[in-house]
């Protein structure tokens, strides 16, 4: 798949670096081009000049920026995100206030207003970029949780999860989105401790 990343931080720049080693074709942006160069030379990806480059003929469009810059990104890019399989990976985190953010929205369910003609998936956003240069523990893939409504959209993102090596596990419509920023929001708070690894994942068990 040709994958467009929109963003060239420590997440972007993982989600790049599996992707290129999976065989996608990937193109990065930044806010500075500067960043997007040393982030592509650094991954195999190439760098693009504007996020409109970055997204231009992609199969999945990935947001890996502030939560605070989604909405201009969005609103920016406007009809280019028509009928583009979107999948955000961002969580509002206020680290004074951990709980702020589980107000009954999600940063998803914002894009998607806002981009009403993409197919906007949750996916990435509860596990750190460590893990998602190394999804296997124990010899078994991390899970990926993903949510939306458009099922072509998601089973695209689940091809696309599970060819980076991580377990793709659909955590249903694009409302759960919330839950899976609260999932997110926890796994900050506990690494944030005294002690975290920012290496630890979400992983559903059961007994035979």
């Amino acid at each position: 798949m040709d994958i467009g990343i929109i963003g060239s931080g420590k997440v972007g720049r993982a989600l790049a670096d599996v992707s290129v080693r999976a065989g996608h074709g990937v193109t990065m942006s930044a806010a500075h081009i500067e960043r997007a160069e040393e982030a592509a030379k650094a991954t195999g990806a190439l760098a693009a000049a504007s996020n409109f480059d970055a997204i231009a003929g992609a199969d999945i469009v990935i947001l890996a920026i502030p939560s605070d810059a989604l909405a201009d990104a969005v609103v920016e890019l406007g009809d280019a995100l028509a009928g583009v399989t979107v999948v955000d990976t961002t969580n509002r985190y206020d680290g004074a206030d951990p709980g702020a953010a589980t107000d009954g929205g999600s940063n998803t369910e914002m894009i998607q207003e806002l981009a009403r003609d993409a197919s906007v998936v949750k996916a990435l956003n509860a596990m750190f970029s460590s893990r998602i240069a190394d999804p296997i523990v124990d010899g078994e893939p991390v899970d990926a949780y993903f949510a939306g409504d458009d099922p072509e959209a998601k089973a695209k993102v689940a091809r696309y999860l599970s060819s980076i090596g991580l377990n793709p596990v659909d955590a249903g419509g694009i409302n759960m989105a919330r839950v899976l920023e609260g999932m997110g929001h926890l796994l900050i708070a506990l690494q944030a401790r005294p002690g975290g690894t920012w290496r630890q994942a979400w992983k559903l068990v059961d007994s035979a």
